[in-house]
């Protein structure tokens, strides 16, 4: 690699499972990527939960450990079989590999080039949560102008960006949230309806005179899917995209019967970025919504990169109004 290229980098580790407390900051060696590979100076890390639960232990990683997968910033060396990025691209990507530190490395083909005057953090906030609103909403069910929709978490990271492009189709788009502030994040995101959980259903079928809605979309999980489903017209679809309030119990599917002939679905991102292409069209779709004003993106904050302690810490207290990143001390 280049001569400039540092052999040592600053990173947050976890040296063993527990709370937010047990992040370090270490000097490591800077990753040699591949041949296939490229190495990138981070520019913003994105924070998200599946990390708090490998910090802790939940799920079964590696100590010491490194985490992130979601960033953007700068190729500083490319290896000799990529094809997509050059150095000096900036490039997002949700598929790197231990993401909260100064330099990463990722797959070329798992790597998308920013379009010029894409602001860094603006396309940060993309790579997950972003693709996750457009695959729900341009591919689990094709949102159209015809439709009344129920999104669960209208004022989170996925949803404040899900409701603009369902809005953006011309969709009746009714959110749920929990606090006043809440509403009004929702509201500007553009629901045409904001109601609370408590007695959602209730509130739905008002809303549709008793026809119900096209699609539910469900990111709590275990306490709200049951009365999710009581929201749905015949042959509507329930997406359950998340568990926040714990995973939802095995259930009798004769109840989809007996409810109207509904379908229900649980995807995962993976499956709906299958091939290049797929990731192309969906990241370079949200580029250039962003770009022309179509879509704004959820930053709720950033904490520097030896903040890690400080950020989980917010991510778990459940404070977040959108997306969190951590971006490395040098550019705080």
């Amino acid at each position: 690699m280049p001569d400039q290229i540092p052999q040592k980098m600053s990173a947050q580790c976890a040296p063993r499972s527990g709370g937010p407390e047990v992040f370090e900051k270490r000097e490591v060696p800077v990753p040699q990527p591949s041949s296939a590979q490229l190495l990138v100076r981070t520019e913003a890390t994105g924070v998200n939960f599946i990390e708090t639960y490998q910090r802790s232990g939940v799920y079964d990683v590696e100590y010491p450990f490194i985490p992130g997968s979601e960033a953007v910033g700068t190729v500083v060396h490319a290896g000799s079989a990529t094809t997509h990025a050059k150095v000096g691209d900036r490039i997002a990507t949700s598929t790197a590999r231990q993401t909260y530190a100064e330099y990463f490395v990722v797959e070329d083909e798992r790597a998308v080039t920013l379009p010029e005057g894409l602001d860094p953090r603006e396309a940060a906030c993309l790579p997950l949560q972003g693709v996750t609103a457009h695959y729900l909403v341009r591919s689990t069910y094709p949102v159209s102008a015809s439709d009344t929709v129920l999104f669960h978490a209208g004022a989170g990271g996925v949803g404040g960006l899900a409701v603009q492009m369902m809005k953006n189709l011309g969709a009746t788009v009714i959110a749920t949230v929990s606090t006043d502030e809440k509403e009004s994040i929702a509201r500007a995101h553009g629901a045409d309806h904001v109601v609370r959980y408590e007695g959602f259903g209730a509130a739905v079928r008002e809303l549709t005179d008793g026809r119900g809605v096209d699609v539910v979309y469900d990111s709590v999980g275990r306490t709200t899917f049951e009365e999710s489903l009581s929201t749905l017209k015949p042959r509507g679809m329930a997406v359950l995209f998340g568990g926040a309030s714990g995973q939802v119990p095995p259930f009798d599917l004769q109840r989809l019967n007996s409810l109207g002939s509904l379908f229900v679905t649980r995807p995962s991102i993976g499956d709906y970025l299958r091939d290049r292409r797929e990731l192309e069209w969906r990241m370079n779709d949200l580029f250039e919504d962003v770009l022309a004003g179509r879509l704004k993106t959820s930053l709720d904050t950033t904490f520097l990169l030896e903040e890690a302690t400080e950020a989980h810490r917010y991510l778990e207290a459940r404070k977040t109004r959108g997306k969190v990143l951590l971006v490395p001390d040098s550019l705080g």
